[in-house]
């Protein structure tokens, strides 16, 4: 059976797609922290809200995120996702890899939802920058 993060992650992914951010801000913690690019961060949903609004215009609001393959390790109310986060725009001049090791951070709340705590689409390649 697919863990149902997976399922949570494709609407964020569909969200983001159709910049729907009030619908994607409900899957955050109000502390949530986003890595926006290597060395910066938006903490809160209202920094997260507003950081998605300018990567959208960054890409030409034509971004596509996509997962491929998906490890979720569980324990207790917390789980750590790490996935093949891939990324389709009109743009294809970023400086960072649009084919990514994302790794995710999600907390089980008393209403029994997940929401995301820690958003890394970078995974690891923080080091390298």
């Amino acid at each position: 059976m697919e863990h149902e993060l997976k399922e949570i992650i494709k609407k964020c992914d569909t969200a983001i797609k159709q910049e729907d951010f009030d619908t994607l801000m409900n899957y955050y913690t109000d502390d949530a922290i986003l890595v926006i690019k290597p060395g910066m961060i938006a903490q809160g949903k209202n920094e997260i809200k507003a950081a998605f609004i300018k990567i959208a215009r960054y890409f030409n609001n034509s971004l596509v995120p996509t997962q491929g393959e998906m490890i979720i390790l569980e324990a207790g109310d917390t789980a750590l996702v790490i996935s093949q986060t891939l990324l389709e725009a009109d743009k294809n001049d970023s400086e960072y890899s649009m084919d990514r090791r994302a790794t995710y951070v999600f907390k089980k709340h008393q209403q029994g939802e997940w929401l995301c705590a820690i958003d890394n689409s970078y995974g690891t390649n923080l080091f390298n920058k």
